[in-house]
């Protein structure tokens, strides 16, 4: 039996990109396994894909992956999924984006690469500007609202996206790209070119005995989107070798990634106050070039200017890099085992300017201390070369911070980041109808958290975009840091699942249950000044004790504290027992049922857990965990040239919390709403009548509902937002796409309308709803002897519509990060592919 089922997958898997329908190697092969016993061959039309499990589904193939504009994000592709959201921060998917499904913002959406999580293992962010490179994405499966049962998150109540590579090819062949694009928007906009280049290499089997591997690399380079200053030079390589082993599917693959970023902010001065602004305003210059303000000279002060402390000045360079093993091995002809590991490595960092003092910083008992204290850096060292360390400027015979030099300084906040990664599966079938996975996955990493401070050249920009390389030292060779920490975020999970199949195939059945078990291990070596999470950083231990003594750490009998929190380390542990279940029915073999509720957790990410070190260690001062409940049921369709699916689903979360980044502080802001609930309804159409021409539309509708008001402080005030809906939540989205060819041209046109979105929790400030059209024109070469080669060109946001993107927003609105991202202007992008 086993040996017909995998061929049967392996059938599949030619014919149909999309064949491997979740996220790790054991997935893979439960889920596919479960498709050919119920006899249902999977078929998308136009790129989607509708899976036929008892878990809420799309998956997006090559189909339509490769017809949008090279090197766009794979995050924009997913804008035609039902409940997805995704808005750019350029036209070019070079600089991030804001991503949501079913309001649930990226913190709490898993996202992996073969299935090796790329979420940060700290506070569970996505850099979608970090992507794979899309030419080498097979398919992307997306999990709405639920996660697989050995997936190692510890946030994924919102959903899970799992990108597929490609497998190597069995015959030597090689792709090149070349793009060109720029801005066409309305207003002023001055030319913003994008220029890219990727390269794909497949060697075939190059062994006789199954042994193949490709491999890639990428170049980028593109100015800021609106102001006069910055942009992108990104390059990226990607390598994969796969190994097959005898005829039963086995395989070894091992795979590697590099991705080196060099940007700047993509600036958006404007504020929620600003908003509508004209197509005009959204292109402006900021002071640049400028010069900064020093002097070499002991009798005058220096005080810095502004250049360089620009937000748009502001740096967020990236090296991140992965290395993943997937394999698969029949035991027997019912056993099969599968192991999955991964080693992941980031540097990067993120963050503007200081204005740091050559003095000491002086208590209010007169200590004299150098350190990073209230935000700024006291060095206590010569760094202007003026042959003074301050400048006695009214005579008193004291140096204070306000009479000495003062020089303006990079310090952004880096972070380092080393992660290992295991998932082992072992799946048994236990008759024709009958099969069981055990499954064990683990995710240990380690954060380095640092703030080196770096000098800037005369022009305001950074000698070292990354400070950690040689930061600045006080007067005693210390280096100064306005953050220290280090944590260990670690992952236990068994987990198991069932598949069974009953009344003659037409009811297959999926229970499934995981235990994860998290452990956080934090050590900052700062002092922890209020809960937002402001500290204090002195490097030498005599400095320590005279600051402590200059802020004693006072808890009064009531609770509250005052003073400084020494530095410390805490141990914080979090599990659940997490279970779910699902059916599909099938009244015939088009018409089906299906329905699943899947329990969900989320742990709280770095911030939140080293803010609460201001707090005593207790019980009640451990930061909750969010949990879910998470039901769906759907209707599907699909015979012939006709695909639809039609899914009501409803969550109940307990603990919500939303996260905001405000720019005004470089820092993240938390809020527990308390108990939330969300439902809605998905829906998407899929029609060919005939292979050229294909239709697909798609729309859902969301009501997120806050069930109480937020505490605001300890006299027992409230923030009213029971009722309200969740901030960024769009009421509604829906588009579609129409794909034709007539000979060698095919055309596609492909629309999404985004409905309104709230600033903040207490629905105070509303966006408007907004459309985007993109458009893409393909030109094959083939009757000029290029079997494998096209022209196109890709225009996004075709009307140029003028939209705000991706906001933080706030509880309040006067508590919310004003800043906002304007959507992406109107951009042409012409690619010559060439394939040999």
């Amino acid at each position: 039996m086993r040996n017909m089922l995998y061929a049967g997958v392996a059938i599949a898997a030619l014919a149909i990109p999309g064949a491997a329908f979740a996220q790790s190697t054991g997935s893979i092969e439960f889920d596919d396994s479960d498709i050919v016993v119920q006899g249902q061959a999977e078929r998308g039309i136009a790129g989607i894909e509708i899976p036929d499990t008892p878990k809420a589904k799309v998956v997006v193939t090559s189909e339509l992956l490769r017809r949008q504009t090279p090197g766009q994000s794979v995050n924009e592709v997913l804008n035609q999924v039902p409940g997805v959201s995704f808005t750019n921060n350029d036209p070019f998917g070079s600089l991030g984006g804001s991503f949501s499904i079913r309001g649930f913002n990226s913190d709490r959406i898993s996202q992996t690469l073969d299935g090796i999580p790329l979420n940060d293992s700290g506070n569970y962010a996505l850099y979608t500007n970090q992507n794979i490179d899309i030419e080498l994405v097979d398919n992307i499966n997306v999990n709405l609202g639920s996660t697989d049962v050995d997936s190692p998150t510890p946030a994924a109540v919102g959903g899970t996206i799992n990108i597929n590579t490609i497998e190597p090819s069995d015959t030597l062949s090689a792709m090149a790209v070349a793009s060109y694009g720029d801005i066409i928007a309305d207003g002023k906009g001055k030319s913003r070119p994008y220029n890219r280049v990727f390269g794909l290499i497949q060697t075939g089997d190059i062994t006789g005995h199954g042994t193949k591997a490709w491999f890639s690399a990428s170049r980028v380079k593109q100015d800021s989107t609106f102001s006069n200053y910055g942009g992108v030079d990104k390059q990226q390589y990607n390598a994969k070798i796969y190994q097959r082993i005898g005829s039963n599917g086995d395989f070894v693959s091992l795979a590697g990634h590099w991705n080196q970023n060099r940007n700047n902010f993509n600036g958006s001065p404007f504020s929620y106050k600003n908003y509508p602004i004209s197509r005009e305003e959204r292109f402006y210059d900021i002071n640049y070039p400028c010069t900064i303000n020093t002097s070499a000279s002991a009798t005058v002060v220096d005080t810095p200017n502004s250049c360089g402390s620009e937000f748009e000045r502001r740096f967020n360079p990236s090296n991140t890099g992965n290395i993943r093993l997937n394999s698969k091995f029949n035991f027997t002809d019912k056993l099969v085992f599968s192991f999955d590991g991964a080693y992941t490595y980031t540097k990067a960092n993120g963050g503007g300017t200081s204005v740091g003092y050559e003095s000491e910083y002086q208590t209010a008992d007169g200590e004299q201390l150098v350190g990073y204290i209230g935000g700024k850096p006291y060095f206590g060292i010569d760094m202007n070369g003026d042959g003074t360390l301050g400048v006695d400027a009214n005579g008193d015979g004291v140096i204070s911070p306000s009479e000495s030099d003062q020089i303006r300084v990079l310090t952004p906040s880096q972070t380092v980041t080393n992660r290992w990664i295991a998932i082992a599966n072992l799946a048994y079938e236990i008759n024709d109808t009958n099969r069981v996975r055990l499954s064990y996955s683990f995710d240990r990493a380690r954060h380095r958290q640092t703030g080196e401070a770096g000098l800037l050249r005369p022009d305001g920009s950074p000698y070292d975009v990354f400070p950690i390389n040689d930061g600045l030292k006080d007067v005693n060779g210390n280096l100064l840091e306005k953050r220290d920490r280090k944590s260990f975020a670690t992952l236990h999970q068994v987990s198991g699942e069932y598949s069974g199949t009953f009344l003659e195939d037409r009811l297959n059945v999926l229970a499934g249950l995981r235990v994860p078990f998290f452990s956080r291990d934090l050590d900052n070596y700062c002092f922890t000044t209020n809960t937002s999470g402001y500290v204090d950083c002195i490097p030498s231990a005599a400095g320590q004790a005279a600051y402590a003594a200059a802020n004693p750490y006072v808890v009064d009998a009531d609770g509250s504290v005052t003073g400084a929190a020494l530095p410390q380390s805490r141990h914080y542990n979090y599990s659940k027992v997490l279970p779910s279940i699902g059916f599909t029915y099938h009244f015939t073999p088009a018409l089906s049922i299906a329905a699943g509720y899947t329990k969900n957790i989320s742990v709280p990410g770095t911030d939140p857990l080293y803010n609460s070190l201001y707090l005593p260690d207790t019980d009640a001062n451990k930061p909750k965990p969010e949990t879910s409940d998470s039901f769906d049921g759907s209707v599907r369709f699909k015979s012939g040239t006709i695909s639809t699916s039609l899914t009501g689903w409803y969550s109940s979360y307990n603990n919500r919390l939303v996260s905001a980044y405000k720019v005004e502080c470089d820092c993240s802001v938390e809020t527990n709403l308390g108990k939330v609930e969300k439902y809605g309804v998905d829906g998407s159409f899929s029609w060919q009548p005939i292979p050229q021409i294909s239709f697909y539309a798609f729309g859902s509708y969301i009501v997120s509902d806050i069930k109480q008001d937020v505490l605001a402080g300890s006299d027992g005030s409230v923030i009213a937002t029971a009722g309200n809906y969740e901030r960024g939540v769009p009421k509604y989205m829906f588009g579609g796409r129409v794909q034709g060819q007539l000979g060698p041209v095919e055309i596609g046109v492909q629309a999404k309308r985004t409905g309104p979105r709230y600033f903040d929790d207490t629905n105070t400030f509303r966006f408007d709803p907004y459309t985007v059209v993109d458009a893409e024109i393909r030109y094959s070469l083939k009757d000029a002897g290029l079997e494998n080669s096209r022209l196109q060109l890709n225009v996004t946001n075709l009307f140029d519509e003028n939209y705000i993107g991706s906001f933080s927003g706030g509880l309040t609105l006067s508590s919310a990060s004003s800043f906002v991202n304007i959507g992406p202007p109107r951009a042409i992008v012409g690619s010559l592919v060439v394939g040999f």
